[in-house]
């Protein structure tokens, strides 16, 4: 009888237990491939890249271009673009295909307004195509930035069609139409895609914004939807700079990331920034810049008398690396191809110094180990050797479940504490004072379900 009640009461802990670590949020597949890639790219490219004047947000979001054949990219080279951002070390590129003026830079059937009606190559030319096809050459996966949020030609400011009265009603709806018509033509032309991302949402579809979620389900199943108000598979971390906040988890208490649904929130920043710890829903961290971002320049765009000025210095770069993608965010960068075609020269070069200086730095531990169900992880340098960063991998498949822990050394025979942090995600990377040491361990001080430790691993980097 004792033995029974034994039993029985280890199977309700087992249930109990597993019962908690099924209310961890978890990652879907597609979720998986936006932090497997770490980086990637953003490409601006519009009509105003063309007109000789600064790019000026609330102008462009107005005004339309009164001659959208001054758009001719002589030697555009999609190839060139890829290859610099691979260089980088990105892993999925994005384009955006249309923007705040509206002109679409694929050959669209349902928006006039696009490349047919050019006289650069004749109205045939498919920017979106070449884009796709570089990106499948190189190995880089290609997604599609849609801007439906303003069109200055037609009129539509924050979604809302200009004016007022039935007229106003039904160009909504029309330009509601519009876009999903759009949405499909981009979502089942260029084979699959990581990401359709909606420039500022695609709003309500039951109030001013088009219902482009289910077109994406049925034509793009595998790719990531960011984002509207019932779903978005990843989050702004609250800034363009490059970074997020530490902590930064994954888990978030929305199902979506920007809405007006979020009642009850004090600081809607602080939580896209950090996340929250024990939301129910995988919202993943996004952190974004542009590369002309130096010098008090935010540069998403190409602008006439640009030089390299404007471009982020290495260091600046590294350092937003490590507090993007080693704080459990993927990192995006914002790259501006010239009028003719090309990224500047200045920016394939520091993209090229920006990738071997990951490589340098993180390509090669001192030593690596993993493990799973053990809150004291430890590896062995050989020797004694300098060491100043570490990183720390969760199998997030199994969710996020540290919850604290401590990096250790071990200096004359003593376990010596050399960091401290609490969230791990994907990835953790973090710099501490050199320490010589031939011994490290990771101890894990409180977690919500066993710990799955991916990776565990230690380098020494010179400056």
């Amino acid at each position: 009888m004792k033995k029974l009640c034994y039993l029985s009461l280890f199977i309700l802990c087992s249930a109990y237990s597993f019962a908690q670590q099924q209310d961890i949020p978890t990652p879907k597949p597609h979720q998986l491939k936006w932090h497997e890639a770490e980086m990637g790219a953003v490409f601006h490219y519009d009509l105003h890249v063309f007109d000789g004047i600064r790019y000026g947000q609330g102008n462009n979001r107005i005004n339309p271009i009164e001659d959208y054949n001054i758009f001719h990219p002589d030697q555009l080279d999609t190839d060139q673009w890829i290859q610099s951002a691979k260089a980088a070390g990105a892993k999925f590129a994005i384009l955006t295909a249309t923007h705040e003026t509206g002109f679409g830079l694929w050959q669209s059937d349902v928006n006039p307004y696009c490349m047919k009606a050019l006289k650069w190559r004749d109205g045939k030319g498919d920017i979106v195509r070449d884009f796709v096809n570089s990106c499948r050459k190189y190995g880089v996966q290609p997604g599609i930035y849609i801007g439906i949020r303003w069109n200055s030609l037609l009129g539509i400011h924050n979604f809302k069609a200009e004016g007022e009265g039935e007229f106003a009603r039904n160009r909504q709806e029309w330009y509601k139409r519009l876009c999903e018509k759009m949405v499909t033509e981009l979502c089942t032309r260029y084979g699959e895609l990581f990401m359709i991302w909606f420039d500022g949402g695609a709003d309500d579809p039951k109030g001013m914004g088009p219902d482009v979620e289910p077109i994406v389900n049925k034509y793009q199943p595998n790719c990531l939807f960011y984002h509207n108000v019932n779903r978005a598979d990843l989050r702004w971390g609250g800034s363009e700079s490059g970074t997020v906040g530490y902590p930064c988890w994954s888990s978030f208490p929305y199902p979506y990331s920007h809405s007006n649904a979020t009642d009850g929130v004090t600081d809607h920043n602080k939580l896209l920034a950090h996340g929250d710890p024990n939301g129910k829903f995988w919202v993943p961290a996004m952190a974004d810049t542009p590369l002309r971002g130096y010098n008090g320049r935010h540069e998403w765009f190409w602008e006439p008398g640009d030089d390299d000025k404007a471009v982020y210095p290495l260091a600046n770069l590294m350092e937003m690396y490590e507090k993007s993608v080693g704080r459990n965010a993927t990192l995006m960068v914002g790259l501006t191809p010239n009028p003719d075609g090309l990224i500047p020269e200045g920016d394939v070069r520091r993209l090229q110094e920006w990738g071997a200086e990951i490589n340098r730095r993180f390509g090669q531990p001192l030593a690596a180990t993993s493990g799973t169900g053990k809150k004291k992880v430890s590896l062995s340098l050989g020797k004694i050797q300098p060491v100043n960063y570490y990183q720390i991998q969760e199998d997030i498949t199994g969710g996020e479940r540290i919850r604290a822990y401590r990096v250790e050394a071990q200096v004359n025979g003593q376990w010596t504490t050399v960091a401290k942090g609490t969230s791990v995600g994907h990835k953790r990377i973090e710099s501490f004072p050199a320490v010589e040491a031939k011994s490290f361990r990771l101890v894990i001080e409180e977690c919500t379900a066993e710990p799955l430790i991916r990776n565990f691993s230690v380098y020494h980097v010179n400056p």
